[in-house]
């Protein structure tokens, strides 16, 4: 697949993030002309979970049901419901005010965009986004308010949706806002528009962000051939700027659950300046069940990177309580025992060594 058998010839500049945003495929019957997919399954699913998926991002798809594929392209396990929930972290009951979430007592997650540039399907948001509904200006002050009237807020988290789909003015005026604010010391951009439509970190972005720290911001990349030249130059332009990048992959099934393509993923980022710092365990949420993996293969996978590659790849892997009670990290089991101060402990080889006290 490339981006000129999906762009009209002549309407659309292919390094234009805009121009590649308003090409992307909604449209099932669109889709079905691109891709051998069964159109009726198309349509059933995107009547509840909508899709977008960008020239860009399509052109990574290799074959059917490839890791991209399985991220980007509707698939008719999304309407199976099946031990499942609409909001499992209970993040509608922790909302305090229009597009604040406040789960942690230093910190908010901000809401600001209920739009992506693809709408992946394994989408932990899925009760909320790609039904065009944009958030209202009033909606912005009112969580700004929020922000500025606590004072135990120490960092803003800003989420959506994707922040990036906001405009350069907006981001800017946005941030200059929270900054202002005495009692903020870090705000985090959440956002995968490095990995999904790169074209969006350009010269005049990073201008603006460059402006403001200390800024963070955290992506997703989920699979190796996600990295491409294109993606690494937009870290290059955050990382040049001053903005520190980490990667909050996902652990998806059919996507990234072997060891050996997750070390891939991890040395690569770390290789474009991306440090891995989260690997998330999926949520059980509705649509998305057919992601899932059982803990053991996270713990597995985990146990496999240790010790084989750089403990700079090692990203912590994480589980969000159901129930809103927060992200705690499952670790492998190294300390076996202790017995008079004797802790006996295995290596990454499954070797164990006793280490005394």
């Amino acid at each position: 697949m490339r981006i000129n058998q999906i762009l009209p010839m002549g309407r659309f500049d292919a390094t234009d993030w805009q121009d590649l945003l308003s090409a992307a495929i909604a449209d099932p019957d669109r889709l079905a002309a691109i891709l051998p997919v069964a159109r009726n399954e198309i349509h059933s699913v995107t009547r509840q979970y909508p899709m977008r998926i960008n020239p860009y991002y399509l052109d990574l798809i290799q074959k059917t049901n490839d890791p991209c594929w399985r991220q980007a392209v509707p698939n008719i396990q999304e309407l199976d419901h099946i031990d499942s929930l609409e909001d499992p972290l209970s993040e509608e009951k922790q909302t305090c005010a229009p597009g604040i979430i406040q789960r942690y007592p230093d910190r908010v997650l901000f809401l600001v965009s209920n739009s992506c540039a693809l709408y992946c399907r394994h989408c932990m948001r899925k009760r909320k986004l790609g039904m065009n509904i944009p958030v209202e200006p009033a909606a912005i002050q009112k969580g700004l308010a929020y922000i500025a009237a606590n004072d135990s807020i120490k960092e803003v988290v800003l989420s959506g949706g994707d922040p990036l789909m906001m405009s350069d003015q907006a981001l800017d005026d946005l941030l200059k806002r929270l900054f202002d604010i005495a009692h903020i010391e870090l705000v985090r951009i959440h956002t995968r528009m490095p990995c999904v439509l790169p074209q969006r970190i350009t010269t005049s972005l990073v201008e603006v962000l460059g402006q403001y720290h200390p800024l963070f911001m955290n992506t997703q990349f989920n699979h190796p051939v996600e990295i491409t030249e294109a993606s690494a130059r937009a870290c290059r332009l955050l990382v040049e700027a001053g903005i520190p990048l980490g990667c909050q992959t996902v652990l998806l099934k059919g996507v990234n659950d072997q060891a050996a393509v997750m070390g891939e993923l991890m040395r690569g980022l770390v290789k474009i300046r991306v440090k891995p710092y989260y690997l998330h365990h999926p949520d059980p949420v509705r649509g998305t069940m057919h992601f899932r993996v059982p803990l053991a293969t996270g713990m597995e996978i985990m146990r496999a990177m240790r010790g084989h590659i750089s403990g700079l790849c090692i990203p912590q892997y994480m589980l969000d309580l159901p129930g809103g009670g927060g992200k705690i990290p499952i670790l492998p089991e190294y300390l076996e025992q202790k017995k008079n101060g004797i802790w006996r402990i295995c290596n990454f080889e499954g070797r164990f060594f006793e280490f005394t006290e």
